[in-house]
């Protein structure tokens, strides 16, 4: 992530890594080029936060990263998950430090509550999650830590689907360079336990991380690698190898690269054909249903709303395993960012409602979902949008 250096100087280098020349920004923000090439020198300032909201919407980045600073109400930001602290104080805590094998509990009881995190998280339960995983995180160190021989190896493949549940909770809440560190150990874990197809499940959280930190070129490379590698052809590996493509095609979207995106999308329908089913394999929620999702959220991302719209009514979610609310939630949240690219606002707020109804949380923490609300507010109308504030208070965008 840019951090260093004035708002001009960030804002000319995404500009370029969005492949943008300085008219085609001043165009989408609605000011002039010369307005631009001043604040990119330096000569002037962004004078109005709704342009500087409009400016990181163009660029695919928030408003703190362009600013260079944390706002005491973030106008693009979102808010931190209670409990994220104590997993932050986990992850940073020497492994094992003052927890015995025998206090930290059996391995069987810390997989099955490992089971519990992800179940939490694919529920959009993400509270809940992030109220079990701090001691999850200790206890597991603690047992690979005193554990030997075989049941070591058990112990370290545990350890790598706890990790891979904090780098999944910690993305989605915002904070990649946390979200890094947990991937970093789930992959360490994998490597330790001779287990190359965790290993891949935990280089997909990588990948994931250097999004969230818009490093996009060392997320392709983690992705598109270990993808080309993994060589298990078993439902984990095929389930692993197929989200690595679909993260793949999600980079592709990022980079405007409509080509790369639809190729991958190819590609990881080529294997959840070959899976045949809506799997959870691994917590990957891999299969056709999956991948026809991924495919209405890379047309809104390449701003295709037409066909992101045609291909959201043709998903039907009930073949999906149960307990995945995130994914039947992101359906209507990209349908709904589709809307928006033609600023139909009552069929935008109508998709956010029923992404609400099903997974509450999935809004709250979602930065797409809060632009377009932000969106939304600055040109409302309340007679042909009677639900817009009552929803923005509850995504917490209106206090």
């Amino acid at each position: 992530m840019v951090t260093e250096g004035p708002i001009g100087e960030r804002i000319r280098i995404y500009r370029r890594r969005r492949g943008l020349s300085q008219r085609q920004l001043a165009e989408l923000v609605a000011r002039s080029e010369s307005w631009l090439s001043q604040v990119e020198r330096g000569i002037r300032s962004v004078d109005r936060l709704s342009v500087l909201i409009d400016i990181a919407r163009v660029l695919k980045t928030d408003v703190e990263t362009l600013a260079g600073h944390r706002f005491a109400l973030a106008p693009n930001g979102q808010p931190e998950l209670d409990g994220l602290e104590e997993i932050r104080s986990a992850l940073s805590a020497y492994p094992g430090l003052g927890v015995s094998a025998v206090s930290a509990g059996n391995l069987d009881e810390i997989t099955r509550m490992t089971g519990e995190v992800h179940r939490r998280y694919q529920s959009a339960d993400y509270g809940a999650a992030a109220g079990i995983l701090p001691s999850l995180v200790t206890s597991v160190d603690a047992i690979v830590a005193e554990t030997g021989g075989d049941e070591r190896r058990r112990a370290l493949s545990v350890q790598n689907q706890v990790y891979i549940a904090a780098a999944k909770l910690v993305t989605k809440i915002g904070d990649g360079q946390l979200a890094w560190v947990a991937a970093d150990r789930a992959v360490t874990a994998a490597m330790r336990a001779e287990a190359p197809t965790l290993g891949a499940g935990a280089a997909y959280q990588v990948a994931c991380a250097f999004l969230k930190l818009d490093q996009l070129d060392r997320a392709e490379h983690v992705a598109m690698t270990t993808a080309e590698q993994l060589d298990d052809d078993g439902p984990l590996g095929v389930s692993y190898q197929g989200a690595l493509f679909l993260i793949g095609s999600v980079i592709a979207g990022r980079r405007s690269d409509h080509a790369e995106a639809t190729d991958r999308l190819r590609r990881a329908q080529y294997l959840a054909d070959a899976l045949g089913e809506d799997g959870n394999y691994g917590w990957t929620a891999f299969g056709p249903t999956n991948v026809a999702i991924h495919r209405v959220s890379a047309a809104a991302e390449l701003g295709d709303a037409k066909h992101a719209i045609t291909l959201a009514e043709g998903i039907d979610t009930q073949g999906l395993p149960e307990g995945l609310s995130s994914r039947r939630a992101q359906v209507h949240i990209d349908t709904a960012w589709a809307y928006s690219q033609h600023r139909e606002d009552a069929a935008v707020v109508v998709n956010l409602m029923e992404a609400e109804r099903v997974a509450p949380q999935a809004l709250r923490y979602n930065v797409i979902v809060r632009e377009l609300l932000r969106e939304m507010l600055k040109r409302e109308r309340r007679s042909a949008t009677p639900g817009l504030r009552p929803l923005a208070q509850r995504a917490g965008v209106l206090s």
